[in-house]
């Protein structure tokens, strides 16, 4: 096992590639409304700027730890990299939304092999013990880039032009890429059987055709019949590979893992709070801008107080949890978290400045906590040499449930709009969408009410504390 200064100097450099995803997706948000102009078309129609990536991400993340273990981990993190930096000068070329889209799939790709095997890299190398405190080094560059993301894109937007939003992924590679050749170890696991390319195939239509259809009716640009096609299409891919994995020894995505108790509830309360956190980076610049008139550099100064929340909060989520244990804080600080983001929908162009930047910035701090806390309890449990396969299932839900948030909260807009009768999107379109989706996170709670009082004790030491 790793010593604490090379675990902490491994858990900075894979983060790069968390730093680089999160602020380049936080500057795109902010982006968003002058992308629209420059192109000619609705600002409504961006969200697919935002969900090309993240369904990419749901489509080849399954394969990403089964990859790892056959070619080594360095080996795929410095190569999915150098996919991230093509796609992003692909993007800053882009002339039109359908190269940009083209641009942001194959972002994707890179993405799909860089962030998960990011974390298995660090799985890899702390204790269990140590998971909680490796988790949030892994996650304070990641935390930067949210903070530093909207006041810069707005200043880029503002005084540059949206490409060059693009143009910065390519340095803060570089520098990852020199980085991990110089200090990560390439490590790979022993390989059994075939890889499972009709699980890959079969997942991956589904969960495409899952995304690009909730895309469709979010945006409210095909029939009702295509829709429905298109979502039919994928539930009965979904099907098919259900009954494909049950008898594969080694399926791409291995749903026995949702019979450790404390990986199911981490998967499927994540879930529900996960669709709250993706629509937020996508509601609330555009609120800022389209319903507040702030320019694209205003809005990112008060947007990034979510992110500074979030950073704040790392220093305290091991204590917390060791005082508290997992149960108590995702039950309680889940309904905080959630409050705290609903506020969102009261926001209004007479209050002060002050107290927006007060509720972004709590908000922040608790919607920290709670994804820390999922992100940590999901491999509490996860023997080690399914570690690979455990990183590839929860990433792949993660990814999934953050682009269904930008999807309800573009359908949610959209639908407002239609409702009211609106010309474009206006405050009151932005509550009705804020309110929807912070609705579907509460429903969290009950869910980890289910695990038992001492999950995660080993990783959060709370039960030491206890017997104290």
């Amino acid at each position: 096992m790793a010593n604490a200064p090379h675990f902490r100097r491994t858990a900075l450099i894979v983060a790069s590639a968390l730093f680089m995803e999160q602020f380049d997706g936080t500057v795109l948000a902010t982006a968003l409304p002058s992308m629209a102009r420059s192109f000619g078309i609705s600002p409504l129609y961006m969200s697919v700027a935002l969900t090309s990536y993240l369904l990419s991400l749901a489509v080849f993340i399954p394969a990403s730890g089964k990859v790892a273990d056959r070619f080594g981990t360095r080996r795929v993190f410095c190569s999915a990299i150098i996919v991230f930096m093509g796609g992003s000068l692909l993007c800053a070329q882009a002339d039109d939304l359908p190269m940009l889209v083209t641009a942001r799939l194959l972002q994707g790709l890179g993405g799909a092999m860089m962030v998960p095997v990011a974390r298995l890299i660090l799985m890899r190398s702390v204790a269990k013990e140590e998971l909680v405190s490796a988790m949030s080094w892994f996650l304070v560059p990641a935390l930067i880039g949210p903070v530093l993301g909207p006041p810069l894109g707005g200043a880029i937007v503002s005084y540059l032009s949206w490409r060059w939003i693009f143009y910065i992924n390519l340095p803060i590679g570089l520098a990852g890429l020199v980085l991990s050749l110089r200090y990560i170890d390439n490590i790979s696991e022993p390989v059994t059987g075939r890889f499972d390319w009709i699980g890959l195939a079969s997942s991956g239509i589904s969960l495409a055709c899952l995304m690009f259809g909730l895309e469709m009716v979010s945006r409210g640009v095909t029939s009702p019949f295509a829709s429905v096609s298109i979502l039919g299409t994928g539930l009965v891919f979904g099907g098919l590979y259900l009954l494909h994995a049950r008898s594969h020894p080694s399926p791409i995505l291995d749903i026995r893992l949702m019979r450790i108790p404390t990986f199911r509830l981490s998967v499927i309360a994540g879930s529900l709070t996960r669709i709250t956190g993706g629509s937020l980076p996508f509601l609330l610049p555009m609120m800022m801008q389209l319903g507040f008139g702030k320019s694209a550099a205003q809005s990112g100064a008060i947007t990034f107080m979510t992110a500074a929340g979030s950073l704040l909060m790392k220093a305290a989520a091991p204590p917390i949890l060791r005082r508290f244990g997992f149960r108590t804080t995702l039950i309680w600080n889940g309904l905080i978290a959630t409050l705290g983001l609903a506020l969102c929908a009261c926001f209004r162009p007479s209050w002060p400045i002050a107290a927006i930047y007060g509720v972004l910035l709590v908000g922040g701090f608790f919607q920290s906590l709670q994804f820390t806390a999922y992100n940590t309890i999901a491999y509490a449990d996860i023997p080690t040499h399914r570690m690979s396969d455990a990183t590839s299932f929860y990433t792949t839900f993660q990814q999934l449930m953050l682009s269904l948030g930008i999807c309800v909260s573009a359908a949610a807009l959209h639908f407002s709009v239609m409702l009211q009768g609106h010309a474009h999107a206006m405050l009151s379109d932005f509550s009705a969408a804020f309110l929807t989706v912070t609705a579907i996170s509460l429903a969290a709670s009950p869910v980890c009410a289910g695990l038992p009082r001492n999950a995660g004790a080993t990783v959060s030491g709370h039960r030491q504390t206890a017997e104290k």
